[in-house]
């Protein structure tokens, strides 16, 4: 039988795939039409785009942009042929008031203070944000937030020069108290002096809580010889409840200080990492009182006032009152998420501590803030706070709207961090211990860079929050873009009366770009540190 068998002594060219099988056909069989269910949902979702398009697309491109008014605007839609009257939008109020939008009541002839500190927003954020930007700009990532609030708000410039000198004495003590050649007596002396700091800061928060003071109790005791019968006794049992709770403050304060003292002396004399942190902290403290806010009670003038007599550096200020728009938003939302991440990084460490009391406080925080809306928060700080503070003192409401914005934020980001560090292997934390790190070492080299990295999804999401949340504000008069449109149809020559989709539109489109943003650089920053298997 004869040998039929053939081996080919050449290869075969290589051949084109299907035509079927790649390019955009290809991935139209592979993702839309695979299968004859895929196929008939493409077709009826394609049927949907079309119906909302074929509605949407004309109503928004109409010739109104040289609109002068709601009436003007439907003449301009009738003559184009659009529908009707009120076939299409009347873009004549973004094109009029598209900038009062963006600054609110900000002074025009200012506008560049905002702009500026937007355009500098980016450079401060760009070595944060990525890696390949020189660290050295790291220094004006520092220096940024003080020179943002003195653009915006402006004022004189010394004082932020000494709040800044304020961390750089901050640094220069922990520098001395990290020296081992530190001498005994001086650092006795900085234990005693931050105790002292530290413990009148205990009676000033206690007081604070309560609302009791020495000047409260002298204006009751003036107010009893005018009252009536009844009125005296209901002064008497008030002097009954705030005479003990004052003298319980004083002990407090007492305790505090002595307690202080003995603790941050101890922990410095024995090179305590808590001890020089609080220590640092306390003589910040004082340095800014003394420089910034002066001490009354001794007639010390404030430094910086001084300074600005002597040589007048400074910016026309500006009050809070005619901050508004996407400028309030954006200065609301970016200082809420810049502050926010450090103290939801330090509740969430402080929840999960050893120390009960620290725990306690940390938990009984969080569970608080996560159980009440934020929008009682800004009904909180924009009445009932002043009820709290010395009669005549000027508290900021946007200032007070920052506080309670990062604190609210703060207590969902301790939890999405601690969601990290209970995602973390054990044997991370045995690993930290082998090598003889401090606590203190251990989470800022192996815990926390791998807890962040976890958490980074539920980062940018309570970020986002935050962020959309600011409009909230409208609520309790302060004039965001949303309260702008309030006060847009409810002008005096009422123009652009009964206007909602097209304010409303624009709004949410500044929104999207911003909240979008923050998305694609989530996904950036997690496709960067996705290093588990390489």
């Amino acid at each position: 039988m004869a040998d039929l068998g053939f081996v080919r002594k050449e290869m075969l060219p290589e051949k084109a795939p299907p035509a079927s099988t790649v390019g955009i056909i290809g991935w139209l069989r592979a993702n839309l039409f695979s299968s004859v269910t895929n196929s008939v949902l493409t077709l009826l979702a394609l049927y949907f785009v079309y119906s909302v398009l074929a509605s949407v697309l004309p109503w928004i491109f109409v010739p109104t942009w040289s609109g002068t008014s709601v009436n003007e605007c439907r003449e301009l839609i009738a003559a184009a042929g659009h529908g009707g009257a009120h076939g299409g939008a009347c873009w004549g109020v973004i094109n009029e008031r598209w900038i009062q939008l963006l600054f609110g009541f900000y002074p025009k002839e200012l506008y560049w203070r905002p702009i500026l500190a937007f355009i500098l927003l980016f450079v401060a954020l760009a070595p944060v944000l990525f890696s390949e930007v020189p660290r050295k700009l790291l220094w004006f990532s520092a220096v940024y937030p003080f020179l943002m609030v003195w653009l915006l708000w402006g004022g004189s410039l010394w004082l932020y020069i000494m709040i800044i000198g304020g961390f750089a004495f901050g640094a220069f003590v922990w520098a001395l108290l990290s020296s081992e050649s530190l001498a005994a007596p001086v650092r006795m002396a900085l234990g005693v002096i931050a105790g002292l700091i530290v413990g009148l800061m205990i009676f000033g928060l206690f007081q604070f809580a309560t609302g009791v003071s020495w000047g409260f109790v002298q204006s009751t005791l003036a107010s009893f010889g005018a009252a009536g019968i009844v009125g005296k006794i209901i002064l008497l049992l008030v002097l009954c409840i705030l005479v003990p709770m004052l003298v319980i403050s004083a002990l407090v304060m007492s305790i505090g200080a002595l307690a202080s003292v003995a603790l941050i002396f101890m922990g410095v004399k024995n090179n305590n990492a808590l001890a020089k942190i609080l220590t640092t902290f306390a003589l910040m403290l004082l340095w800014w009182v003394v420089t910034c806010a002066g001490v009354s009670n001794i007639g010390l003038a404030s430094v910086a006032e001084l300074a600005h007599g002597v040589l007048p550096l400074g910016l026309e200020a500006v009050p809070s009152s005619n901050f508004g728009g996407f400028m309030l938003s954006i200065t609301i939302g970016v200082t809420g998420i810049v502050l926010s991440l450090p103290l939801g990084v330090l509740l969430a460490l402080g929840r999960q501590s050893d120390l009960i009391v620290l725990k306690s406080v940390c938990v009984i925080f969080i569970e608080f803030i996560r159980g009440v809306p934020l929008i009682t928060l800004l009904f909180v700080a924009s009445t009932l706070l002043n009820l709290f503070l010395p009669p005549g003192t000027n508290f900021d409401i946007i200032l007070r709207v920052i506080i309670m914005v990062t604190l609210f934020a703060a207590a969902y980001m301790a939890e999405v961090i601690r969601g990290g560090l209970a995602a973390l292997p054990k044997g991370q934390y045995e690993a930290a211990d082998s090598l003889g790190l401090d606590y203190f070492k251990a989470q800022r080299l192996i815990i926390m860079p791998q807890a962040l990295k976890i958490s980074i999804p539920g980062i940018v999401s309570t970020f986002i929050g935050l962020f959309k949340d600011t409009v909230l504000v409208s609520i309790i008069g302060l004039l965001d873009p949303i309260g702008l449109k309030q006060t847009i149809n409810g002008a005096p020559n009422a123009v652009w009366s009964g206007l909602n989709w097209e304010i409303y539109g624009f709004v949410s489109l500044i929104f999207f770009i911003f909240c979008f943003s923050m998305s694609r650089y989530s996904m950036y920053l997690e496709r960067k540190l996705a290093t588990d298997h390489r």
